[in-house]
């Protein structure tokens, strides 16, 4: 191995290690997302409130949006990203309505 590919082996080990740690970091922060989105769940089943409430939704896209591209991150991908995860609160949601 050269020099160089030597030094760009140890960055590119860098930027794995960090990427292994971020990716620790969306799980654990997704986790406890949904934490709290199940307490809504629960919270809505008890009330008899709809599962889906789209004008929060839409807001919410929206500042997610907008935070992505002050992230320098493509806010199509960071709406992309919330709908699925607005998708999987609404299916426990309505699991969660189903249940109780």
């Amino acid at each position: 191995m050269t020099p160089d590919q030597t030094r760009a082996a140890e960055i590119l080990k860098g930027h794995r290690e960090s990427i292994d740690r971020l990716d620790s970091i969306l799980v654990y922060t997704l986790g406890e997302r949904f934490k709290h989105t199940q307490a809504v769940g629960v919270l809505k089943a008890e009330h008899d409130l709809p599962a889906s409430d789209p004008a929060r939704e839409a807001k919410q896209i929206a500042r997610l949006e907008e935070l992505a591209g002050k992230a320098d991150l493509d806010p199509e991908f960071a709406k992309k990203f919330l709908n699925f995860v607005i998708s999987e609160v609404i299916r426990h949601h309505e699991n969660t309505k189903n249940n109780t």
